[in-house]
């Protein structure tokens, strides 16, 4: 390689506004609009299989067995086996199974098509029989990963900026409905990038418009199949008061506790993920029944189902709110042990994504909190949703948004709260989170 000459001016980034102006980046869009049709379609058939896998092997299952109701051991073997099919396909398939959900939402750009099956399998294995985590990590992973495939089986020379560029058009399509709001899964997408300036637009056009595309296949998947659009939504809110000087001060509160609640379950994921890949096959399957265990011990310590300590917690967090108040303060202190712990040991080693039980222990911690005197429920539920949320995932706007947006009309009263919480919780997390070479992990073994 040549020396580059004394004095020659640096080669200069293009320029986005006349990017956006060139034939490819149109042919960029139109390729993008079809991609979120199939795309968007692969996405919704994969929720509806996890949805379908729970409801089966929870529900239908136990009955055909015998059962008069699912038994409150019955989460210990299913778990058992979701880490053993887990831990076979992280150790053999390659991509060990996509994302590792300990390490936060963060952006690899799309994966392989060999590592697809890997990260498919894995995530229906995790989803469907039980792991706490959510579906967004692995519909963002298969979204880029398809539409990037699909679009070199045309193009096989395509260069690496548009290859990026329509990695991230399929994860926004993939995940257009899943939030509730296209928006919100663009700002999802848009924080965990890191992409800002001119240069954002260039990246984001494409995917919005796929992201649309995405959420229309979605609404119409569902009105078809009579299925739903498995979308996060409340569909009962109690009424929040303008906030108060009190609940201001809960804001404070609930931040800082979400920060140390949040940064005690990533650090102890992030130490036993190493461990657990040691021995990859045992170690998931271990922790698999770990899990199951924590949901026996809530239903034989509330009487209450097993299942609210199992799965993301999405579908879970309608009814919470809305039966708020029959759940005491100590109920609600032992789910949220159970299912931050049940977390925890999902996030070590499982594959899924850790927005979704994040919602739900900061939800059900803000709950338990509105029965001490100055906190109304919603005002707690929406705060502690933002601040746990932060403290999970390290991006404070799509943690308003998830927030405030899921609300709905009460999501405007309870904004300023929430801010605050979430500033909180943002700026503790960062001072007391141990840089990520403290956790380095060592090379799986069987």
């Amino acid at each position: 390689m040549s020396a580059k000459p004394s004095g020659a001016p640096a080669a200069q980034p293009p320029d986005p506004v006349t990017l956006i102006r060139t034939r490819g980046y149109a042919v960029l869009l139109v390729m993008a609009a079809i991609l979120g049709v199939p795309i968007s379609a692969a996405a919704f058939g994969f929720l509806a299989l996890v949805s379908e896998l729970q409801s089966l092997t929870y529900d239908d299952l136990p009955d055909a067995l015998g059962f008069a109701s699912t038994p409150s051991w019955w989460p210990v073997p299913l778990l058992g086996v979701a880490g053993l099919l887990v831990g076979l396909t992280v150790r053999y398939l390659p991509g060990v199974g996509g994302h590792k959900p300990a390490e936060g939402l963060v952006s690899t750009g799309a994966p392989s098509a060999a590592q697809l099956p890997g990260i498919a399998l894995a995530a229906i294995a995790a989803l469907g029989l039980g792991a706490v985590l959510g579906p967004e990590a692995p519909l963002i992973a298969l979204g880029g990963g398809l539409a990037v495939y699909a679009v070199r089986l045309v193009k096989p020379d395509i260069d690496p900026a548009t290859s990026a560029v329509v990695g991230a058009a399929g994860s926004f399509a993939a995940v257009s409905a899943l939030l509730g709001s296209p928006l919100l899964g663009a700002f999802l997408l848009m924080e965990a990038s890191g992409l800002a300036g001119m240069m954002l637009g260039v990246a984001l056009v494409p995917g919005l418009l796929a992201s649309g595309v995405g959420a229309l296949v979605f609404i119409g998947l569902g009105s078809w199949t009579g299925l739903g659009t498995y979308s996060l939504a409340l569909h009962e809110v109690p009424h929040a008061d303008d906030p108060t000087v009190a609940e201001f001060g809960w804001a404070v509160a609930v931040g800082l506790g979400a920060a140390l609640v949040g940064a005690a379950i990533q650090r102890l994921a992030l130490f036993l993920q190493p461990r657990v890949e040691r021995r990859t096959v045992v170690g998931t399957a271990v922790m698999g029944l770990v899990v199951g265990v924590l949901a026996l011990i809530y239903a034989q310590g509330t009487g209450n189902s097993a299942s609210q300590v199992l799965y993301s917690g999405e579908h879970a967090l309608d009814p919470l709110l809305a039966d708020s108040a029959r759940y005491s303060a100590a109920t609600l202190v032992v789910l949220i042990a159970c299912k931050s712990l049940a977390y925890c040991a999902s996030l070590s080693c499982f594959r899924g994504g850790p927005i979704f039980p994040a919602m739900f222990v900061g939800a059900a911690g803000g709950l338990a909190l509105s029965h001490l005197p100055g906190l109304n429920p919603t005002s707690g539920f929406a705060m502690g949703i933002g601040a746990m949320c932060v403290a999970m995932l390290k991006l404070p706007m799509t943690s308003v948004l998830l927030a405030t947006l899921l609300l709905g009309a009460q999501g405007l009263t309870v904004m300023p709260l929430v801010i605050v919480s979430v500033v909180v919780s943002y700026v503790v997390v960062l001072r007391i989170t141990p840089p990520p070479a403290a956790f380095a992990t060592k090379p799986p073994t069987p």
